[in-house]
């Protein structure tokens, strides 16, 4: 479920006209529902319930202020994976005592910063980390709090750009040298030995990977807490969102009127498989979702510039571009296009959606049927909360977009449009140039 609706014929976030937030603010322009992450967030929470659960939302999805503010005063947590997110953790006025740090290639300034803040503990990618990891708590005068990350291979059926689970991947270690590496990390005298961690993959769409893993990783969790006394079991995130239909999936009844063979993942159906597998090693569950916090919560505003026709193709050219949303771009990924003002007595329209960059590549959608829409007028790219800003760069000197957070019948604007200035102000022409 999302706060994306028509009211009438024109297209509403929560009690918010989007329109009205295009003319305050210009396009592009992303545009969030408080709303709909802090659903996204019980409705985890009630997925697993019986278990002792600590969320972690997955920051590298959205990591604007004001949204991980939201997720704090939820009571969130946050997985982080580098010394710039735990800086935006705090100037959101948050803590990172609930949150754990990851990634593959945390430098000692990162490991160092994270221990001077209380990061409740490290999630481990390989040996060599260990010793960084225990040399740097050295140097502070404290124990580091660490679980491993387990690589389970297990084959997430994702895109194979955002899988983390295989053998082939180069996050974690494998599964049968895991109690190898715990047993070095026991010797580390820097070192406290708090959870074992996994994370197999990104935009999943069934429940199938996830119970492959938790059957594979879990009677090691077990061995663990009874050699080393671990309190927690990190399950990692991936629960996928709805792309295609998303507008549709935000309506009530609708997720009820799929039939079961193509009936989207839900918190519901994810915990009702997972806790009974969990519930027995009596672990505290640490569970570290992004794209399903935020990913329907968001939309991306445009404005058509023109429509071009070509030799027996339409262009429909929008002033947001790849490098605003890069997705499609990148991962060939999906997102639904409709119109702000809907009109049901205009005709259908069959174009590529494309942006103002000079690349080919800068295509939102090939042969995508769209209501007709022309010059001035507004569309909304949808699901486009995960991924979209915190993906986004500079390309052919492009400011960064707006983004505003929207909660009932208030909005309000939380970064601003970047200017020309601000694009340049850490740009110099040396003095052997003048």
């Amino acid at each position: 479920m999302h706060h994306f609706h028509y009211s009438g014929h024109d297209l509403h976030c929560e009690s918010v006209d989007l329109a009205a937030v295009a003319k305050l603010y210009g396009t592009p322009t992303y545009v969030y529902s408080a709303a709909t992450m802090e659903d996204n967030y019980r409705r985890l929470q009630r997925g697993l319930a019986g278990l002792d659960v600590q969320l972690c939302f997955a920051m590298k999805a959205n990591s604007n202020l004001a949204v991980l503010r939201h997720f704090a005063n939820l009571g969130s947590g946050f997985d982080l994976v580098s010394g710039g997110e735990i800086r935006r953790v705090l100037a959101a006025g948050a803590e990172v005592k609930t949150s754990v740090f990851a990634g593959v290639g945390k430098t000692e300034a990162e490991i160092k910063l994270a221990l001077q803040n209380g990061v409740f503990s490290f999630h481990v990618e390989s040996e060599p980390e260990l010793a960084r990891i225990n040399h740097v708590a050295g140097t502070v005068g404290v124990k580091a709090p660490i679980a491993i990350r387990v690589n389970p291979d297990v084959d997430a059926q994702t895109h194979a750009k955002i899988t983390t689970g295989k053998s082939d991947n180069k996050f974690g270690i494998p599964l049968k040298y895991a109690g190898a590496a715990y047993e070095a990390a026991a010797k580390y005298p820097h070192l406290a030995i708090k959870g074992v961690q996994m994370h197999i993959g990104s935009q999943l769409t069934s429940v199938a990977p996830f119970v492959e893993a938790v059957e594979k990783v879990g009677p090691l969790a077990a061995e663990l807490k009874a050699k080393f006394g671990i309190t927690y079991f990190s399950i990692g995130g991936g629960m996928g969102i709805v792309y295609r239909d998303a507008l549709a999936s935000g309506q009530p009844g609708w997720w009820d009127a799929q039939p079961p063979e193509k009936r989207p993942l839900t918190p519901e159906s994810y915990g009702a498989a997972l806790v009974p597998l969990l519930q027995p090693l009596g672990l505290k569950i640490l569970l570290e979702h992004g794209r399903f916090m935020v990913g329907n919560a968001g939309v991306l505003l445009a404005q058509v510039e023109h429509l071009k026709r070509g030799a027996g193709k339409n262009f429909l050219v929008v002033d947001a571009a790849m490098n605003d949303l890069i997705r499609p771009a990148m991962y060939e990924s999906y997102h639904e296009i409709v119109p702000l003002q809907r009109d049901s007595s205009r005709r259908s329209l069959t174009a590529d959606i494309v942006g103002p960059i000079c690349e080919t590549g800068d295509c939102f959608a090939k042969d995508r049927q769209i209501q007709d829409v022309g010059e001035g007028e507004l569309i909304a790219f949808m699901s486009a909360g995960a991924y979209g800003y915190a993906m986004a760069s500079r390309y052919n000197t492009r400011g960064m977009a707006a983004e505003v957070l929207v909660k009932g019948s208030a909005f309000e604007l939380v970064n601003a449009r970047e200017s020309f200035e601000q694009i340049i102000a850490g740009e110099k022409i040396p003095a052997f140039l003048k």
